[in-house]
């Protein structure tokens, strides 16, 4: 009988580890899940405290929080890496704002930043992430294993007590953690969830469901979808649905695009050839000829930079991502991925690494994309250094979203507008309210994206324990920090990693905590968790643009906000009016700013009223990222007081003002005595806010 593997060592690249063993396969035959698992006698027993399903950022943080607390804990991964999507591809970490960040969480990213020589690293390899996840798990004597398909489980009443993997082997514990992207362990214990989008009528939203206008990350030009051009009835190209626009509000079974964040590099003597999947087919890309045919005769001048999102996390390697009409992102090739058996998600996978391929390949090679951006492809490869043991090609897919719990608290639309607000709070968001694309349908006789969002939130907000707690009926002694109980929009915001991984603490805790009081997890004592959390280090609610916590866990203001002196406001802490979208070019305050989209002028605006501490003479500085595309008239308005208002007008195009815009020098009594409030009226670019600063005047 092959034995569990021990360690933190993944398996020899190449190696089979996956298939059956008789166990197991006398179970799938007998169809059972719940009923008797493999004995001792043919499997090996591995009996813990708290077993942790899926090594991903969240499954580490947990297992270190859970052994901290004196639990035994073990992690098992199905596959062969550490860290999930933070080791596989995603160096560019989506963040939302720094100053919600506290606990193990932040901690990674400070542990990462000392083998780059910085205080922080948010932005970093593949490769030394999964490094660190390694070195997290030996530090705290938590034993990983590898190649553990998760295959059935058992139950009593509503606790689950063990679960057979497709190797044989048995775990039993007495709490366990899903931290998986997809939420099998979950499923499998009976826990009751949602995949798709729900319909904005469900949780009382307005960003779910189908979209009835989807601006962002569209076809810029009219691109025909028909296999031949304008006629329906000869069916439709590769990569294109057949299914009817549907009811904008209405849900659906559509889950937002996955992809493969790229590492890739320019530097000869690191790069791997670009080479085509195996049988690559240029005519499987037709659809993305006849957008580059529309984009030429519409004397539209494109780079490649309108198809793929270039972020560099060393001066020599990428994070590439989805950008435009077109990109990385397999738009509707992953519908059927989140309830798929293994043997169907391996071939969704290699479908999405082969489409990914060939995109790229028809980039460098097709005579009908721009030679600008044929000669700018065939200058990029994967990094020999990354991945070795797949090509260079990441080992994780980004599953954007998979099954999502529902528990006696769904986090939805209104938590993130702070409309409703978590009485339990384990941890905060701050990301937009995020969906790729979910769709790629024939509308009105064109090819048309539906399904992107990209709404930022009100504020950094709290998260709910029940939402990583399943039903008590369900069961008892199980944890989701990542398919947690959240709406498609709502989960669009919370699915970060550093989100995750502060859930994976929290659950830890929680876990620990459960066992010490031999209490199911949704009877625990709250306040005594609160406690806990906050000596740890965790941020657990917003209070006007102030972290309350304890323990001293986040950075000071002046070092999150890149040591700008004076009272600095991030975008985050502004009253929105109307709908912004979210970037992440450059920004001067916290990870990312908000913009216009070029559109519905006059409709928008952003409003500050910070707490003045003390009385006297300010100068205002409006801080914006500048840009050729950007406006260069935006009128920013100033009231102190009763004094008459002051309207300030902004050349955001001026890049010798390296993003800082000073509005004036004013005299400001303590207390609330001034509002700023920018504006998209009447401007002729892109507005951008990023934060506001008020430097004193001594």
């Amino acid at each position: 009988m092959r034995r569990i593997r021990g360690g933190l060592d993944p398996p020899e690249p190449g190696k089979q580890i996956g298939g059956m063993n008789k166990a197991c396969a006398l179970l799938a035959a007998a169809g059972i899940c719940g009923g008797l698992l493999p004995s001792p006698a043919l499997s090996e027993t591995v009996e813990t405290d708290i077993c942790i399903y899926g090594g991903t950022s969240a499954g580490v943080i947990a297992a270190v929080q859970a052994s901290k607390l004196g639990r035994k804990t073990v992690v098992v991964e199905p596959g062969a890496h550490l860290g999930g999507l933070s080791a596989g591809g995603l160096g560019y970490t989506d963040i939302g704002n720094k100053a919600a960040i506290g606990g193990l969480s932040r901690e990674f990213y400070r542990r990462l930043g000392k083998r780059y020589g910085k205080e922080e690293a948010w932005i970093f390899e593949p490769s030394a992430a999964e490094r660190e996840f390694g070195a997290l798990l030996r530090e705290a004597g938590v034993r990983a294993v590898f190649g553990q398909r998760l295959a059935a489980v058992r139950k009593a009443g509503a606790r689950l007590t063990e679960f057979a993997t497709e190797a044989g082997d048995v775990f039993r514990a007495g709490m366990f953690i899903d931290a998986s992207y997809e939420g099998d362990l979950m499923a499998r214990a009976g826990v009751e969830y949602h995949v798709g989008r729900e319909s904005n009528a469900t949780y009382g939203e307005t960003l779910n469901g189908i979209r009835g206008e989807t601006p962002k990350h569209q076809f810029l030009v009219p691109v025909d979808p028909y296999v031949r051009p304008g006629d329906p009835t000869s069916g439709l190209l590769p990569f294109v649905q057949a299914t009817p626009f549907g009811q904008p509000g209405e849900g659906d079974r559509s889950v937002q695009a996955y992809n493969f964040r790229l590492c890739f590099t320019r530097n000869p003597a690191n790069r791997l050839p670009l080479e085509p999947p195996p049988g690559y087919d240029p005519a499987r890309y037709e659809l993305l000829g006849r957008y580059f045919d529309g984009l030429k005769a519409s004397n539209k001048t494109v780079t490649i930079h309108h198809f793929l999102k270039i972020d560099m996390v060393t001066p020599e390697k990428t994070d590439i991502n989805n950008n435009g009409g077109f990109s990385t992102d397999y738009i509707g090739g992953n519908h059927g991925y989140p309830e798929a058996d293994p043997a169907a998600r391996q071939r969704l996978q290699q479908e999405h690494l082969d489409y990914v391929k060939g995109f790229l390949t028809y980039l460098a090679t097709s005579p009908r994309a721009p030679e600008n951006i044929r000669r700018e492809m065939q200058q990029w490869g994967p990094c020999r250094d990354e991945f070795p043991d797949n090509g260079g090609w990441p080992h994780q897919m980004y599953v954007r979203e998979a099954r999502r719990m529902i528990s006696d608290c769904v986090m939805s639309e209104k938590h993130c507008r702070r409309i409703e607000n978590a009485a339990d709070p384990v941890g905060l968001a701050a990301y937009n309210m995020d969906s790729h694309n979910c769709r790629r349908v024939a509308r009105n006789g064109l090819a048309e994206n539906e399904g992107d969002v990209q709404v930022p939130p009100m504020s950094p907000y709290s998260i709910s324990y029940r939402a990583i707690v399943p039903k008590a009926a369900q069961c008892e002694n199980l944890f989701v920090p990542v398919c947690l109980a959240a709406s498609h929009i709502a989960y669009g915001s919370i699915r970060m990693e550093p989100v995750f991984m502060i859930l994976g603490q929290s659950a830890a805790t929680a876990a620990a905590q459960a066992l010490e009081e031999g209490r199911p997890a949704q009877r625990i004592d709250y306040a005594r968790l609160r406690a806990r959390l906050l000596a740890d280090g965790q941020i657990l609610e917003w209070t006007k643009g102030a972290v309350r916590s304890e323990g001293n866990p986040a950075p000071a203001r002046a070092t999150l906000y890149h040591n700008l002196k004076g009272i600095v406001l991030d975008e985050t802490e502004g009253r929105l009016t109307g709908e912004w979208a979210g970037g992440a070019l450059a920004p001067i305050v916290g990870a990312a700013y908000l913009h216009d989209n070029n559109a519905g002028k006059g409709a928008k605006s952003i409003a500050w009223s910070p707490e003045i501490p003390e009385a006297g003479e300010y100068e205002l500085v409006l801080l914006a990222p500048p840009n050729p595309n950007r406006a260069s008239n935006v009128p920013v308005v100033i009231r102190v007081g009763e004094a008459p208002a002051v309207t300030v007008k902004i050349d955001e195009r001026n890049a010798s003002s390296q993003g800082h815009f000073p509005l004036g020098r004013f005299k400001l009594g303590q207390g609330r005595t001034v509002q700023v409030i920018v504006s998209n009226a009447g401007t002729d670019g892109h507005v951008v806010v990023d934060g506001l600063q008020l430097r004193p005047v001594k």
